[in-house]
């Protein structure tokens, strides 16, 4: 499941404050605070025909997530949108591209971790790619990571913060293992989400998935309970244990990077047949509908 590099991406304008800059120059300061302390908030967005799915409830959890750190200023929606759409055209994109977008706190004066430092306002980068979900459509692999999600008294996951290092050591062990990706569970044994993304089981023509406390409230998950709720499938938000995920029917991942991806097999036992069920691509599709007929015009 490993990424490889797209030829089309070679020669990209990234976004940086504005100013539109070949990938190879494109930069920050080192004094910048995403470099000085994974200070900054993100969000994934994906280009479906000239148009973003879900693009204002994506802009409104960057705007949570940075009340949330206490950034000082905050762009305006109508702001990013302007600068995501001048990212969009000067790269001559329109379909299959996933878009990046960080705000950082901005520029330091000095180093250290006071955000009184930062007397400059935000730094906004725009990274467009192409590129096509990630991940395979004939079911992943994952393991149950050993590193455990941090309860809202430690960091709470309704901040869509930059500091990864939890996820990436997980995504570490997914790699050594030979999975595709990690299970993380919180500090009571029940499942978060994974090293990348929110999980669903399910069992028995019903589908469950974990509580938004040691993860974050998720786009493309509350899609699907929303689709769930319109095609009168049962889904429920719950705590859910390892025994939960091993004796589900169907097991699949939701994120805009992958939208909905089956799981068939985790720390090598079979989920259901082995192959991606019957809920999941009856979802799968239902969701490719909604992408394909509503998001903002923006190409």
């Amino acid at each position: 499941m490993l990424q490889k590099f797209d030829e089309r991406n070679r020669d990209l304008l990234v976004n940086i404050n504005g100013e539109l800059v070949h990938r190879d120059k494109a930069g920050i300061s080192p004094f910048d605070s995403a470099v000085q302390g994974g200070d900054a908030v993100w969000e994934g967005l994906r280009l479906y025909n000239g148009r973003i799915f879900k693009l204002h409830e994506h802009l409104e959890r960057l705007e949570r997530s940075a009340h949330g750190l206490s950034f000082a200023e905050i762009p305006p929606s109508e702001k990013i949108i302007q600068e995501i759409k001048r990212t969009l055209a000067a790269n001559k994109m329109r379909d299959s591209v996933h878009i990046r977008l960080t705000l950082t706190r901005g520029i330091k004066i000095t180093s250290g971790m006071d955000p009184r430092l930062n007397q400059s306002g935000p730094t906004l980068i725009v990274l467009a790619e192409h590129k096509a979900p990630v991940y395979a459509k004939t079911g992943l692999t994952l393991i149950t990571s050993k590193m455990r999600r941090p309860p809202p008294e430690v960091l709470d996951a309704r901040i869509h913060h930059a500091n990864l290092l939890n996820s990436i050591l997980a995504k570490i062990e997914a790699n050594n293992a030979g999975a595709d990706d990690a299970l993380m569970l919180d500090t009571h044994g029940f499942v978060a989400e994974t090293n990348a993304t929110h999980v669903f089981i399910v069992r028995n023509g019903d589908l469950a998935t974990s509580r938004c406390v040691a993860c974050p409230e998720g786009i493309t998950r509350a899609m699907v309970i929303e689709i769930c709720a319109a095609q009168k499938i049962r889904c429920i938000e719950t705590d859910l244990s390892v025994v939960d995920v091993y004796g589900a029917n169907e097991i699949f991942c939701t994120g805009t990077m992958g939208e909905l991806a089956a799981v068939t097999k985790i720390d090598n036992r079979q989920i259901g047949d082995g192959s991606v069920g019957p809920m999941t691509k009856r979802l799968s599709d239902l969701y490719a509908q909604r992408t394909a007929s509503e998001g903002v015009q923006v190409v």
